[in-house]
């Protein structure tokens, strides 16, 4: 009867509804003596999952767990009881979702329930599922609870070395160096186990715990003479990289020293593990590793792809080199590309022998994948590689028609397209035509009619968006061809279900669905397979439209009636993500059909998009959403949004920055009260939290950005309603991000509201002209900004405030670190609002006193937004003739032509600009007075000289 009772209460565990209060004593009790009923195991066990579902059941009432944490021992008991007998290991599993839901339920009983873990984990005698769910509560705890596990951190020394024990325990496969199909990971074996549970402790509980005991075993377990050991040390490297990356950074000269000779073990799975490792450091470290390692790392990956006979090893380095090429700065590749490109060569021309003879294809697909990676950080570098692979390539795509080739076809196309991206189009066009054809007649014809699994769509996908920024316009003759498929793939429908507790056990092994538990012995799953697809797919209608703009207009009414629907498309951020950046996209497209076509189109866009500004859930995606309607208000201008529209909008970002406000001082308060859990990590998450925070600030300000550019002062009385929010923001107690945004949102209301920002002086004047000597260089950088704005678009109201002004950014300028890398954009706006300010808003300044300063800081290259005012005020003042610029009897001539070799040097100004054809006009006026340009180019080093002389020449 007892059991039959607690049967039901797992099944139900809201069984009492509103009662729930009253009996909530009667049901402890219950619960509390059926777990120790010893007597009858049945009963016990059962007990343990009625507790399990009821605390599931509440996992967001605390009060109402710590109402049962009485309970916890008993339950620790019975799962240790159901591990002693092994019988059944669901009770094993209630741990494993206590520890994921009821995290902090476990506190109290936390030694007891590790301690048996850990002897469960280190059984050996034991079924491995059991002694991988043991290690799962572990590893979830990370996750859950990371802070609350390392205050126990005395287990982390035990069970780093039972987690290696586990990744030794390899199988000896004879065939598996030589095997030419790689099959895909068995997650149930110990050594996959191992390496992920390293991973995921690594990320959860962070490297100030991990990596000590991690560095503690590898050097010993890399000297074994049992290759398994090595294997399992080289491995645990890649594993912890992305969860100790903090430390491991400073130890990587050492970790490299370690790892390297490995690439020559005599035994070829620990070579593959050290490619493994290289790898995912060169991801993890990226672009450290890269320019610290590159002239051991290249060398070393390039022996190991000669190792023909062990063909695994062979592919596994070449799959290393992709990851240390793509983060790899472009100088840095381009030493050593003509030796990268001749054992590629020679690799790719010996394989597709082997395809023809022996029908091997592994390292093939590999190569062309890595060729593809070297060209796409190379660029135009590759071109002279170019003729020598290309036919090979399109050889494989025209005759790799088999099923069997499949795979090695979709990735010959990627790294055809990744090729003609890299080299352009005017080398690329030779080929271009075939290729098309190539992809064409794949897509068309009905015998090569595709599989929905097959690769090679996700690669045609890819490459067609490729094909299209390269041929441009050119593109818009195929759409009709290639539209089809990509919609077809933008429009997948995932398959979902809700399922209950006895279905679940059937699906768990699937790893192609993906759970969440709803409660009350409810799951929700969706079958992932296809969704990143789905979102490449969407991914690329972007580019279609970003590329094509009106070329794509016929295809606008299709794909904004399949975005806009996924702009709620929560089964997959990539999706919401590709479906809101194709909206401003879309709408320029649509310029073209007329007025009437675009306000319908917007009608059906702008409630949608304003909805999920106000109720997406994730940060990131909530900064895509809020970037975009910035985007369609700039793409539409005034008059887009009606005053209901405008309401909401104000509501939500209302909402928005209330909500940044609550955020911070709940974190201020976690610090204060720094509660039992509180450590170093915990305060790594909260600035993480923090620059969460601030991004969304960021797309306010992009908000406001687009609507006073938009309505100007038309803007202000909406803005009034949010202006308490960004006078806070202000303080000089707030953080210094806090205080840059709002300078910055105040930036456009000078820049947009003209003259008429005059009734918002008292708010903003003395906080900008104060945080220009703020010891932030992005809150100097936003005040300098603002200055400049004042001077050009405030009026003569503001002549005294531009005045003040002057020389405290004088003093931006003039500090000894003023041009370093992190003070350099702060200065650079400093020297263009002086110029704004003498050009705009001088009446109360001495030109002919600040005019020498202001050259002699000259030249700017750094900010290409700031660098035309600069430079066109030059031109003024050169063309004007101004004696405090040109000096007497034109001595300053050679220091203003040294500037302008430097200009065309650094190449600051766009090719085809105003101020450009300015600044060469004013040169050759120069030139026309051959004793003084003489002059002048002898005090020109060589680089200043040719830049010059090429400039004119043009």
């Amino acid at each position: 009867m007892r059991e039959a009772a607690l049967l039901i209460l797992s099944v139900l565990p809201g069984i009492f509804g509103n009662q729930q209060t009253h009996y909530l004593d009667v049901i402890r009790q219950m619960l509390h003596q059926c777990l120790a009923d010893a007597e009858n195991p049945k009963v016990r066990l059962a007990a343990v999952k009625a507790t399990t579902a009821f605390l599931l059941a509440h996992d967001k009432e605390p009060a109402i767990q710590r109402h049962f944490v009485d309970c916890l021992a008993g339950v620790i008991a019975g799962v240790a009881y159901t591990a002693e007998q092994q019988e059944d290991d669901s009770c094993l599993k209630c741990l494993v979702d206590l520890a994921e839901s009821c995290p902090k339920f476990l506190r109290l009983q936390l030694e007891p329930l590790i301690d048996l873990c850990m002897k469960i984990v280190g059984n050996t005698d034991l079924l491995d599922e059991w002694r991988h769910l043991a290690l799962e509560v572990i590893v979830t705890l990370s996750e859950t609870a990371p802070a609350m596990l390392r205050k126990y951190g005395k287990f982390v020394p035990l069970l780093v070395p039972l987690v290696m024990a586990l990744m030794v325990d390899l199988d000896e496969e004879e065939d598996w160096s030589f095997s030419d199909e790689i099959p895909d990971d068995d997650n149930d074996t110990n050594a996959v186990a191992g390496e992920s549970a390293l991973d995921r402790l690594a990320c959860g509980l962070g490297g100030k715990t991990i990596l000590p005991h991690v560095i503690g075993a590898v050097p010993q377990m890399l000297q074994n003479t049992d290759w398994k050991c090595r294997h399992a040390a080289l491995m645990a490297i890649s594993a912890v990289g992305e969860g100790c990356h903090k430390q491991m950074e400073t130890l990587l000269p050492n970790i490299m020293e370690g790892v390297l000779p490995f690439l020559q073990d005599p035994h070829p799975r620990v070579r593959y593990a050290a490619c493994n490792a290289i790898g995912q450091m060169s991801t993890d470290f990226a672009p450290i590793f890269e320019k610290k390692f590159h002239d051991k790392v290249i060398p070393g990956l390039l022996m190991v792809m000669d190792d023909h006979l062990n063909p695994r090893v062979q592919a596994h380095a070449g799959a290393a080199l992709v990851n240390f090429a793509e983060d790899c700065p472009k100088p840095i590749l381009t030493i050593y590309l003509d030796t990268i490109m001749g054992k590629l060569e020679f690799i790719l021309t010996a394989k597709f022998k082997e395809l023809v003879e022996r029908g091997t294809k592994l390292v093939l697909e590999q190569v062309v994948t890595t060729i593809a990676a070297v060209a796409d950080t190379a660029e135009e570098k590759f071109v002279q590689f170019y003729d020598r692979v290309m036919p090979c390539l399109k050889y494989i795509v025209q005759h790799a028609l088999t099923p069997e080739l499949r795979m090695l076809r979709g990735k010959t196309i990627e790294c055809v397209s990744l090729i003609g991206l890299a080299v352009g189009q005017e080398k690329f066009m030779q080929d271009a035509s075939d290729v098309m054809q190539l992809l064409l007649k794949t897509q068309t014809e009905e015998e090569s009619d595709l599989a929905e699994d097959d690769p090679q769509i996700s690669y045609m996908i890819s490459a067609w968006a490729r094909m299209c920024k390269i041929l441009g316009k050119e593109f818009e003759q195929y759409l009709p061809i290639v539209m089809g498929p990509v919609m077809k793939a933008a429009s997948l429908k995932p398959e979902v279900a809700l399922l209950d507790g006895e279905d679940m056990k059937s699906m768990q092994e699937d790893d192609a669905w993906q759970f969440v538990t709803l409660g009350d012995q409810q799951n929700f799953g969706i079958r992932t397979a296809g969704l990143e697809e789905k979102a490449t797919a969407c991914q690329m209608l972007v580019c279609y439209a970003r590329e094509l703009k009106d070329g794509f207009a016929d295809y606008t009414e299709q794909v904004v009636k399949l975005m806009v629907p996924l702009l709620k498309f929560y089964f997959h951020d990539g999706v919401r993500v590709a479906a809101t950046e194709s909206l401003p996209f879309l709408l320029e497209c649509a310029k073209i059909k007329g007025d009437d076509y675009l306000r319908e189109m917007w009608a059906y866009i702008c409630p949608e998009l304003l909805k999920v500004v106000d109720t997406e859930p994730g940060n990131d995606v909530l900064s895509e959403h809020m970037h975009s309607l910035a985007k369609c208000i700039e793409v539409l201008g005034k008059g887009c949004l009606s005053a209901e529209n405008m309401a909401e909008l104000m509501k939500t970002l209302d909402k928005i920055l209330k909500e940044h406000f609550e955020r911070a001082d709940t974190r201020q308060q976690k610090r204060k009260d720094a509660d039992e859990d509180y450590d170093e990590e915990v305060e790594e998450s909260l600035l993480d939290e923090d620059d969460e925070d601030v991004y969304i600030l960021s797309k306010v300000s992009d908000l406001m950005h687009a609507l006073f550019g938009t309505h100007k002062v038309d803007f202000f009385p909406y803005f009034e309603q949010l202006l308490p929010h960004f006078v806070k923001l202000l303080g000089t107690e707030r953080p210094w991000s806090d205080r840059q945004w709002a300078i910055c949102i105040f930036d456009d209301v000078i820049e947009f509201g003209g003259p008429a920002v005059i009734k918002y002086q008292e708010i903003f004047l003395r906080p900008l002209l104060q945080y220009l000597l703020d010891p932030q260089s992005e809150v100097r950088q936003a005040a300098a900004y603002g200055a400049g704005m004042l001077g050009q678009f405030g009026g003569t109201d503001f002549a005294q405030p531009c005045a003040e002004a002057v020389p405290l950014l004088m003093q931006i300028i003039n500090a000894p670190d003023s041009r370093s890398p992190e003070n350099i954009n702060p200065t650079e706006n400093a020297i263009a609002a002086v110029a704004k300010i003498c050009k705009f808003n001088s009446s109360l300044l001495n030109l002919d006193e600040i005019l020498p300063h202001w050259l002699s800081w000259l030249p700017v290259w750094e900010d290409e937004d700031e660098a035309p005012h600069i430079y066109s005020y030059l031109c003024d003042l050169i063309e004007a003739n101004h004696p405090s610029v040109l000096g007497m009897n034109n001595a300053n001539v050679p220091r203003i032509v040294g500037v302008i070799a430097e200009v065309f040097v650094r190449d600051v100004l766009d090719k085809d600009s105003e101020i450009r054809t300015r600044i060469l006009n004013l040169v050759r006026h120069i030139q026309s007075n051959a004793e003084l340009f003489n002059v002048c180019i002898t005090q020109l080093n060589p680089e200043q000289q040719l830049a010059l002389s090429t400039a004119l020449n043009q």
